[in-house]
Order: structure tokens, then C-alpha cells, then sequence
């Protein structure tokens, strides 16, 4: 009941850590215009994310414009792009995975242990995904502090972290919560004993008495 408790909770966190990594990624927030020094007063906000720009006016007017060509953008953005999709893609396959081997579940034969090596291996899967976005998002943060401390960008050009990041750094983090709960749920395999049954125990012992004519 143990292993079958923490398999359902692990299955939950890295279910709610998808979602909220796929929301992350399509959002527009990931990076969001500094009001410092004399820019704290203006008419228009500036998002910035993984698909596209957006401007968000003082009328509470929103305009996006997505990006027109890949080749353009800068090589930080597509690999943040492309680790976010890869860590998507291997954790819905890792919670298919553990789906199968779970002990609530009826697919994947009766097995005990070989289910549990099945949901072991979806969780290990599932760690792979939710680390690519945690590097992701980390990498894609390291390039808004250096170029916000940067002396050479102008101020009105400074960004900050945007609320899409901390969502995906969330989901990533339930991500790998969730597979290491599935990893650890396998079982230990059972002792054997070390010297196998002699042959007077599966035998009997020999009688010791003798019939005469």
C-alpha cells in the first residue's frame, strides 16, 4: 500500500508539473521590461517569451506578434526552445510509461515486480524531462541577469524575469518530484537463501530399518 500511495502521488505531481510546464512555454511572459531609473513611468509594457513578443499598453490594450523566422532568433532562445519541447515530449512519454506499471492499473500483465520495473522506468524518464527544463529555464534566467547587469544595455532595453518562467520552474520541479517517486516506488528483490536444499531434505530421510524373510 506504501509503494502504491507514493506511485499515485508521483503520478499527480508530475501530471499538475506537465501542465504547468506547457502552460509556461506557450506563455509570453518569460522575460518582462525593468522600470528602473528614469523608465519607471511608461505607457507601454513589454513581454518577451519563447514564441513570441508582446506589447501591453496602458489601455490595457495586448499586442503580440510572433516570431517571423527561427534562423533569426538568438541561438540561447532556440535551444531554451528546444529543451523545453524535448523535457515535454519525454515527460508525457515517461508518464505513459509509469501509467502502465502502476499497481492501480490493470494494463501491463499481473506481474508485481516486472509493473514495477515498467513505473520505475517512467520515473527515471520522467527525471530526464523535468531536468532538460530546469536547464532551460535556468540557462534562458542566466541571459536576463548578465544582460541586466550588463552596463552596456540601455536602460529602456533592461528585462526582468516575467511570471511564465516561474511556472515552468515549478512544473519542472514537480516534474522531477514526481519521477523520483516513481523510480524510488520499485520494490527490492527478496533474498534467496544461500545454499540450496540438501538432498535428504526434499527426499526424506532414509529409513534405517531392514526387512528380512
Amino acid at each position: 500500500m506504501a509503494n502504491s500511495g507514493m506511485q499515485l502521488l508521483g503520478f499527480f505531481m508530475s501530471l499538475i508539473g506537465i501542465v504547468a510546464l506547457i502552460i509556461g512555454t506557450i506563455l509570453p511572459q518569460w522575460k518582462m521590461s525593468a522600470y528602473i531609473g528614469d523608465n519607471i513611468i511608461t505607457a507601454v509594457a513589454m513581454y518577451q517569451g519563447l514564441w513570441m513578443s508582446c506589447a501591453f499598453q496602458s489601455t490595457g490594450q495586448l499586442q503580440c506578434k510572433i516570431y517571423d523566422s527561427i534562423l533569426q532568433l538568438d541561438s540561447s532562445l532556440q535551444a531554451t526552445r528546444a529543451l523545453m519541447i524535448v523535457g515535454i515530449i519525454m515527460s508525457i512519454a515517461g508518464l505513459g510509461v509509469a501509467c502502465m506499471g502502476m499497481k492501480c492499473t490493470t494494463c501491463g500483465g499481473t506481474d508485481k515486480l516486472r509493473k514495477s520495473r515498467v513505473a520505475m522506468t517512467g520515473g527515471i524518464i520522467l527525471l530526464v524531462g523535468g531536468l532538460c527544463a530546469i536547464v532551460a529555464c535556468s540557462w534562458f534566467a542566466h541571459n536576463v541577469i548578465r544582460a541586466f547587469y550588463n552596463p552596456y544595455t540601455p536602460v529602456n532595453s533592461k528585462f526582468e524575469f516575467g511570471s511564465a518562467i516561474f511556472i515552468a520552474w515549478g512544473g519542472s520541479l514537480l516534474d522531477v518530484l514526481g519521477g523520483a517517486m516513481l523510480a524510488a516506488s520499485c520494490p527490492r528483490n527478496k533474498h534467496l537463501p544461500k545454499y540450496p536444499p540438501t538432498a535428504s531434505s526434499r527426499s526424506g530421510a532414509p529409513s534405517s530399518t531392514k526387512e528380512y524373510v
